[in-house]
């Protein structure tokens, strides 16, 4: 059986930025449902569910070594950074600021991965 080529720190980061951020996003989910008004918009809503999905689906793509993971870490980038935005709207919040963070660290790191 082949040995598999270790990644590189900067895959790695990535890795756990992409995890991080899909965490925040589900947890943030339930925030922005219990507060309801602008935090429980359809677009905003559906926006973090998206930015859930696509950090998931980037994580895994490079945990199985996939070479497309430059594909999915450019979708997540651009979403990443819309999700950023969206929450930065609601920075009167502490809970939308950790999570516009930790979707601004994601987005940085997919970026250069999809570079």
């Amino acid at each position: 059986m082949e040995a598999t080529a270790p990644r590189d720190v900067a895959m790695d980061d990535c890795i756990a930025n992409c995890t991080d951020c899909h965490a925040r996003c589900v947890e943030t989910l339930r925030h922005c449902l219990e507060r309801g008004g602008q935090h429980a918009s359809p677009d905003h809503l559906t926006l973090m569910a998206t930015c859930a999905d696509i950090c998931r689906t980037s994580a895994d793509a490079m945990l199985r070594g996939a070479d497309v993971h430059v594909y999915t870490c450019r979708a997540c980038a651009e979403i990443c950074r819309r999700c950023a935005e969206s929450c930065e709207r609601i920075a009167d919040d502490a809970t939308m600021r950790r999570c516009a963070e930790a979707c601004r660290r994601c987005a940085e790191s997919c970026a250069r991965m999809a570079a």
